[in-house]
């Protein structure tokens, strides 16, 4: 059977105080807008159509990857409204479509599936996604009959005494048989204080000429949307909290969930070892027996088997297995670290290559450098690569010593199996097996102190 989704995010979201449309603010690294339609396209509805009106723009430059349909909202007159700007989508179609919301990042492709089956094997014209909560507050109850099936849904400001006792709540996330739904909207009207077009009137359309409603029942969670930077934060908690367990269950050992904040989008393998205060962002990969110290933070990078960083930053590059890192190393994007390699504390490493076996251990900028296996970078070396203008690039050999706070002034090459003298600043190419002593000679004045009159 042919199954489709429309999405809501057309709404100002005028609670989050922000310039960024409220749909496409991120929960564990992606927009809520792309969590809703990934999470569809993994429940298998591969045509999905996002309804846009507030900051439309940057709602299409952020969910373009995705290859969705777009319908306009161009004026917010309510949800039944938004799904009305979607007929063009919806077009002669025969089937079902669900409709979620956008700011609804906590769905799960599990219940979306169960969801479809449920309304499908039930023979629905509509069902309604609801929950079950202790304090339902202001949300619109599920009124059934007698015999357990819907009978309507009530607004909180319409309930009666008896209807806001209900504890099962309308979630705003429904499947319609699509036939059903376009002559449902051509019947809504605006005849309400907030002269809008509900989409919950349909469900009143429905049962009116006799369709068959039922309502599938989820955790509290999963309907939760978000409309606040307060209400951000806990879907943050929750997602957090369901991408840290299953990291746990594939073998990651994480120390202190609630203090490790891992992106949705991350891959770990398992016997890695995670502390507390790690922030894993993007699509970052961390292969197996990796041991990640407090206080990293590592963005869309891939770390091999093995690897030990403490308290660093590693942004869009690689390292090589059995590489330590840290602590308070800074290795930049575009940088490749070689196997079984060495960057040790207050070390940056900006768009470079290190070889295997390579010893970066202290106090080192190494900046458009290609550096070779086997190295050993002394304390205070600095990579000079920028005159103001333009960047140069430095090649380093295999087997090199470069002495402490050398100076490397690119461009320049050093030659495998070569040394350069502590202190020194390296203009020209160093050949192989040579010595590079780049320094002013040193010259004593006896009694200097005396005679200038700086003896105390």
């Amino acid at each position: 059977m042919y199954k489709c989704a429309i999405i809501l995010a057309a709404g100002e979201g005028k609670r989050m105080n922000s310039k960024t449309p409220k749909v496409m603010h991120k929960v564990c690294g992606k927009e809520m807008i792309n969590h809703v339609i990934d999470v569809m396209r993994n429940a298998d509805i591969e045509m999905v159509d996002v309804v846009i009106g507030r900051g439309a723009a940057q709602v299409k430059i952020g969910t373009e990857d995705r290859k969705i349909n777009y319908s306009v909202q161009e004026e917010q007159l309510g949800t039944g409204h938004a799904v009305m700007c979607a007929k063009e989508f919806l077009g002669n179609n025969k089937g079902t479509v669900a409709i979620f919301v956008g700011d609804g990042p906590l769905i799960t492709e599990s219940t979306v599936r169960e969801l479809l089956n449920y309304h499908e094997k039930g023979n629905f014209k509509a069902t309604i996604l609801t929950s079950k909560m202790n304090d339902p507050a202001k949300y619109g109850r599920i009124i059934r009959d007698e015999n357990g099936e819907v009978k309507k849904i009530v607004e909180f400001k319409d309930c009666t005494e008896g209807e806001i006792l209900v504890k099962e709540v309308n979630s705003g996330m429904y499947c319609f048989d699509i036939e059903e739904l376009l002559n449902s909207l051509n019947k809504l009207n605006n005849n309400n204080a907030q002269k809008e077009y509900y989409l919950t009137d349909v469900i009143g359309i429905l049962k009116n000429q006799g369709s068959k409603v039922g309502a599938f029942n989820a955790s509290i969670e999963e309907i939760t949307a978000v409309n606040s930077k307060v209400e951000l934060a806990d879907a943050q908690a929750i997602m957090r909290k369901r991408i840290n367990r299953k990291h746990m269950e594939n073998g990651v050992t994480i120390m202190d969930p609630s203090n490790t904040y891992i992106d949705c989008e991350v891959m770990i393998g398992k016997d890695t070892i995670i502390y507390p205060g790690n922030v894993l962002q993007g699509k970052t990969i961390i292969k197996e027996d990796c041991v990640l110290y407090p206080n990293n933070r590592i963005a869309d990078s891939v770390l091999d088997n093995g690897i030990e960083i403490q308290s660093s930053v590693v942004i869009e590059s690689q390292i090589g297995e059995k590489t330590t890192v840290g602590p308070f190393a800074y290795i930049r994007p575009e940088s490749s670290i070689g196997k079984q390699a060495r960057i040790g504390d207050f070390v940056e490493i900006k768009k470079s290559t290190i070889g295997d076996n390579t010893k970066v251990s202290h106090l080192t900028y190494i900046g458009d450098a290609q550096v070779g296996s086997g190295c050993n970078f002394g304390c205070g070396t600095v990579v000079v690569n920028y005159d103001g203008i333009s960047k140069y690039k430095t090649i380093i050999g295999n087997n090199v010593f470069i002495g402490c706070n050398t100076n490397l002034v690119a461009p320049v090459t050093i030659n495998d199996n070569s040394y350069t003298a502590a202190g020194s600043t390296i203009t020209n190419e160093v050949p192989k097996n040579a010595l590079s002593i780049a320094r002013a000679r040193q010259k004593n004045i006896e009694n200097w102190v005396v005679k200038s009159g700086h003896s105390k």
